[in-house]
């Protein structure tokens, strides 16, 4: 078995369609309701945000979603990205398992990002949208958006975190080398970002807050749409080009996955490495173990409710059935910013409800040490949300070890870490801590949850 497994550019290599869980799924996603009649929202409900085609990708029920020959194009820049094999890691922890990470950290912007951004662009221009608005946690969203809006003529705005604006300038500075507008959130440029700042005018803000900042700019003007990096079904759509992709090169080298693991935040790259082998599981084929990790400081999956509930802290989304902590809810400004989201992915808490997958969540400190010890034997350095998956491989890989038990593991390390070198600067240094969520916070913003009755 090779080393590493990795595509040569070849056309017949690169997936021609993205693959849709919604054609597998053993029940049906539970309706996405308009936020002011409570019915379910149709496609005419979600045209002042999106434009057509993502509209209809959001609500297909189709297997397959063909990737269209231009966003293929682009997709070359860096796909297929490379499946390595972590020998090395492997034989610093004395683990009979065998490791694998899919490497997405390859990409113009270093993380899965643009496998969303890039088609999000393409059918915004192809539609006469001028402008579009984000919100961006740690700023690899909204790189990849400013990235892909340069390639369509596209004017960018991202409504950016403001604990990540302050904490990653170097991601501020990206966006803006390609023409994108980076704003602090909450800001003064919204009504809703006042608000929040005459409520706390110290507020670390949030993607909710972000999120309902966008929303209500891109609603003021017909030329602009709002666009979204995660969450939404048609963004875990675009990123299972990273598990098709792996399902490939795994064959290639004769092996299949036991236990797939990702970290969770809204659950894009989650989504992008498991569904399409939860979807194989599903339609009768081989099983395997799903685990999604999240951080002790914002435990969505772990500790939230399975509950109807707004997108965004502006309350302007539609309601979606998905795990949450409440909408209201603000966690506490620890690194891994794209982890910082209040809800879960409708598709991934429907699939945790029906008992498809695990999972874990663990403070950040731990999470640290984790990157650092797969950074010193396999010679990359993870972005901090990328260090919980690595964290749960590890526990993984040393319970093989104790029980003598040799399975494959394969993991999604979505991005590389070097524009958040100066969280490992802190974290080498003792600046870090642990910054466990308050119970008392959570229970406070579940408690506004709305009233649904279905």
């Amino acid at each position: 078995m090779s080393d590493n497994v990795k595509y040569v550019l070849e056309e017949n290599r690169l997936p021609r369609a993205w693959y849709n869980i919604n054609a597998d799924l053993p029940a049906p996603l539970a309706p996405v309701l308009h936020p002011g009649t409570r019915e379910p929202v149709e496609a005419a409900d979600l045209e002042p945000l999106f434009p057509r085609a993502i509209i209809d990708q959001e609500l297909s029920q189709e297997r397959e979603v063909e990737i269209p020959d231009p966003v293929r194009d682009v997709y070359r820049q860096w796909r297929p990205a490379p499946l390595y094999r972590a020998r090395r890691l492997e034989k610093a922890l004395d683990t009979p398992a065998r490791i694998y990470y899919k490497y997405e950290g390859v990409s113009p912007t270093g993380s899965h990002k643009p496998n969303t951004a890039i088609p999000q662009a393409f059918y915004n221009q192809a539609e006469g949208v001028k402008r579009i608005t984000t919100e961006t946690g740690a700023g690899q969203w909204g790189s990849s958006l400013a990235l892909a809006g340069s390639m369509y003529g596209l004017d960018i705005e991202v409504y950016m975190v403001g604990v990540s604006y302050r904490q990653k300038p170097y991601r501020r500075a990206f966006m803006e080398s390609f023409g994108a507008r980076c704003i602090a959130s909450p800001s003064e440029q919204t009504a809703f970002g006042r608000s929040v700042l005459a409520e706390d005018p110290e507020s670390t803000g949030s993607l909710g807050i972000a999120i309902g900042e966008a929303v209500e700019m891109a609603t003021q003007r017909d030329d602009t749409k709002y666009a979204l990096g995660s969450v939404l079904n048609h963004v875990l759509l675009h990123q299972t080009v990273t598990g098709l992709e792996a399902m490939e090169q795994l064959a290639m080298a004769d092996d299949y996955p036991d236990t797939v693991v990702a970290c969770t935040g809204g659950g894009s790259n989650f989504a992008g490495i498991v569904f399409p082998f939860l979807g194989e599981q599903l339609r009768g084929g081989r099983a395997v173990e799903a685990i999604a990790v999240e951080p002790l400081a914002c435990p969505t999956l772990t500790q939230g409710r399975f509950a109807y509930d707004y997108g965004d802290s502006a309350q302007l989304t539609p309601l979606t059935k998905m795990h949450t902590l409440g909408s209201g809810f603000v966690p506490p400004g620890f690194h891994a910013g794209g982890l910082r989201y209040h809800g879960m992915a409708a598709q991934i808490s429907h699939l945790k409800d029906l008992g498809y997958l695990d999972a874990r969540a663990y403070d950040q400190l731990d999470c640290f040490a984790a990157g650092l010890r797969f950074a010193r034997a396999e010679g990359v350095i993870p972005a901090p949300e990328a260090n919980h998956a690595v964290k749960a491989v590890i526990e993984e890989a040393e319970r093989c070890r104790e029980a003598g038990e040799s399975k494959a593991i394969l993991f999604n390390l979505c991005g590389h870490g070097n524009f958040d070198m100066q969280a490992y600067t802190d974290y080498l240094a003792g600046k870090l801590t642990n910054l466990g969520g308050s119970q008392a916070e959570v229970a406070m913003a579940l408690s506004g949850l709305p009233s649904v009755e279905r």
